[in-house]
């Protein structure tokens, strides 16, 4: 094998834990072992392996709540039961927990690294599967990173363009209310054309200034956006 391979072997029979490490040592493996469920999970919360067998009956937590215990912390970690107790309601309970396989007693050294090698095959998709995950969980949180940013540097003058309009917004629609009514004269209506000709040109430098003052912030914020888009689809950016 090309790297050392940890296996974590739980049982409360040290004949059948030194099984594993006479077998599996010869074969590129460490063989770390565990007494019970409790020792188990502590050693896996401190060390990382690449594969568990577990033994279903031991004394204080049995095989399958060590399985179920271990698949839902470390659903990529494959795991294997071990046992001379083989029932229909283990094996339902224990697939639908998650584990690679079973192994039933008394084993022998090819029961064992067979089931170590198909166990170490079963993970390597998973652990893509895992990655990949992560990894795009890393780039969508970076993402928003640069959205609040954006939207921070963005809110002061969104808020002074909503405190400038609003008055404004609201004259324009009491005009329009009022000037429905005054419409009905013809001499109001030639008033409102010359009026909203003055309007216009009165308005136009204004209007002018405006797009002035605010294109460079919005031609910042673009920039700053796109860039920031391209830095996240580099490689490495991870």
């Amino acid at each position: 094998m090309d790297a050392i391979r940890k296996v974590l072997v739980v049982v409360d029979d040290p004949v059948v834990g030194k099984s594993f490490d006479r077998v599996l040592s010869g074969k590129g493996y460490a063989v770390i072992t565990a007494r019970n469920g409790e020792e188990a999970l502590r050693k896996l919360r401190n060390e990382t392996y690449d594969v568990v067998f577990t033994d279903i009956k031991m004394p204080g937590m049995n095989g399958l709540e060590v399985a179920e215990r271990v698949k839902a912390s470390q659903p990529w970690l494959p795991v294997v039961i071990v046992t001379g107790y083989g029932t229909n309601a283990y094996e339902t309970r224990a697939k639908a927990a998650g584990v690679s396989g079973f192994l039933h007693k008394p084993l022998s050294p090819e029961m064992i690294e067979g089931s170590a090698r198909k166990a170490l095959l079963e993970k390597a998709p998973a652990a893509a599967a895992e990655t990949t995950a992560t990894a795009s969980s890393a780039v969508a949180e970076k993402e928003n990173v640069v959205k609040n940013i954006a939207l921070f540097f963005a809110a002061p003058f969104i808020g002074l363009a909503y405190l400038l309009a609003f008055p404004f917004i609201g004259l324009g629609m009491l005009a329009w209310a009022g000037g429905r009514e005054l419409m009905k004269y013809r001499v109001v209506r030639k008033i409102a054309v010359f009026m909203k000709h003055c309007s216009f040109l009165i308005a136009a430098p204004f209007i002018g200034l405006a797009y002035i003052v605010a294109l460079p912030f919005i031609g910042i914020a673009m920039l700053t956006w796109t860039g920031a888009r391209a830095l996240m689809k580099r490689p490495g950016a991870e």
